[in-house]
């Protein structure tokens, strides 16, 4: 395996934790240190995981309004309250990347992402995830 597929790996898992951290912080007052704590050790996350899964949650967190205002843009005909709960943690996660982690290339945030929801929400999700992450990296400066 080249360093490149296993940085690639590491960065997939760590997309996977953040998705179930902030799944499982939605509607509780659950703290996100106490949560990626337990994900990860349920996902067996190495630190390397660990760390970039928790740069995604904090990121996230800390310009939620951003980031639901982009999406609630970006999906002109869906309230983001409508939207299932995985859906709504893929589309943060791969919001928040594509606004404020920019040296990640949008094709692989969004790949990454539809990826997730069809692991985590099923074959339903992916067009509705891939077209709003497609509209959201379209309005990114």
């Amino acid at each position: 395996m080249t360093t490149a597929t296993h940085g690639a790996g590491r960065r997939r898992r760590g997309r996977e934790l953040a998705l179930r951290v902030l799944f499982e912080l939605e509607g509780t007052v659950k703290d996100a240190n106490w949560a990626l704590d337990y994900q990860s050790r349920d996902l067996g996350a190495t630190p390397d995981v660990v760390a970039f899964g928790r740069r995604i949650v904090i990121g996230c967190l800390a310009h939620i309004s951003a980031v639901d205002s982009a999406i609630a843009d970006a999906s002109e005909n869906w309230a983001l309250t409508d939207l299932g709960k995985v859906e709504r943690a893929v589309l943060r996660l791969g919001t928040y990347e594509l606004l404020f982690e920019k040296e990640t290339p949008v094709a692989v945030v969004i790949d990454e992402s539809v990826e997730l929801a069809k692991a985590y929400a099923g074959e339903e999700a992916v067009q509705f995830v891939n077209g709003v992450l497609g509209h959201v990296a379209r309005q990114r400066v």
